[in-house]
């Protein structure tokens, strides 16, 4: 891989007749899956615009603090030989690479592998690899996490050396049912694999008001523009309906979730096959479990991955935990 080209390999999750079936199988069930949320150029850039706006590894001095320390915590028991740093759901890839950047400085042997649904997202976590460490061997990989079960397959086939390995985990449990993500985590880590994972959280010792405090990071303006994005994009008109958010409980969490609702009937052709939708009715955007650390831990706990440090802003509201798996 050059400044000028990049060699991409591509999981069958995103080959087109499967991401097009994902999109139907979606609208039948009126849930959409996240990935289709980052899949264009446009919705990538107003990902990327609330991304700035609202992240609190963006806009507070603290959260990015404490990536710092993970970042210098990981690479501290990491291995001086070979090694691989493999970004699951490393979207722009700016955390992935300062930590990159990081490890160079330790490792002799260092490969990365960003891995990402959205190809706009992919190319520019491998600039900013290119950036923070031009000697490292990139290795991306286009690939739907939600609806690829080989994760661990794919990683052995694109590795198949026994380099320790530390996985990135950010911004991504949130949007994962929790055993559904942790069952994936799990299988994948190997003895002396190391995982550092971020959890958006629910500040103060009152869970169900810490969730209520942070729900204006959701319910605004710039998450309508980057959700309406996908919606036009299917051909939807804007005032035929709204995207309204809400507070839900599921899997003995709380979550905060967004749908459009439909004001007037609306129907839509999505590769020959048509999709009615009444006055009244609901299309599932999105959704972002808020964890708290106890919480994390015990779901952590439950799939036998060990906690061996965490890091929690001032303000509660976002943790990194730095894991592997479990001996017993």
């Amino acid at each position: 891989m050059t400044s000028e080209t990049a060699s991409i390999t591509v999981h069958a999750s995103q080959f087109p007749e499967n991401v097009q079936r994902g999109l139907r199988e979606g609208l039948r069930a009126r849930r959409i899956a996240p990935k289709y949320l980052y899949e264009s150029r446009q919705q990538a850039r107003k990902w990327l615009a609330l991304h700035e706006a609202f992240s609190p590894s963006r806009t507070d001095p603290e959260a990015s603090a404490i990536y710092d320390r993970s970042f210098a915590a990981a690479a501290g028991v990491m291995g001086q030989n070979a090694a691989r740093l493999i970004g699951l759901g490393c979207g722009g890839g700016q955390k992935e690479a300062r930590l990159l950047g990081l490890l160079a400085q330790k490792v002799n042997e260092l490969s990365y592998t960003p891995c990402d649904g959205s190809l706009a997202l992919l190319l520019a976590s491998v600039r900013e690899a290119q950036t923070a460490a031009p000697g490292a061997p990139c290795h991306p990989l286009l690939c739907d996490l939600g609806a690829a079960e080989d994760w661990a397959e794919v990683f052995d086939q694109l590795d198949p050396r026994m380099a320790q390995r530390l996985y990135t985990f950010f911004g991504m449990i949130p949007n994962f049912e929790p055993d559904d993500a942790l069952r994936r985590l799990a299988a994948l880590l190997r003895p002396g694999d190391l995982l550092l994972l971020s959890a958006n959280l629910a500040p103060g010792p009152d869970y169900a008001a810490g969730v209520r405090r942070v729900f204006p990071g959701y319910d605004n303006r710039e998450t309508r523009d980057w959700l309406m994005a996908f919606v036009t994009d299917l051909g939807i008109e804007p005032d035929d309906g709204a995207v309204e958010f809400s507070i839900e409980e599921a899997a003995g969490l709380r979550r905060i979730a967004a749908d459009f609702r439909f004001l007037r009937n609306r129907s839509l052709m999505v590769d020959g096959e048509r999709f009615d939708f009444g006055r009244g009715e609901l299309l599932r955007l999105f959704f972002s479990y808020r964890y708290t650390p106890e919480r994390a831990g015990r779901l952590l706990r439950a799939w036998q991955v060990e906690v061996l440090d965490q890091w929690i802003t001032p303000s509660e509201e976002e943790g990194v935990f730095l894991c592997r798996k479990s001996a017993g």
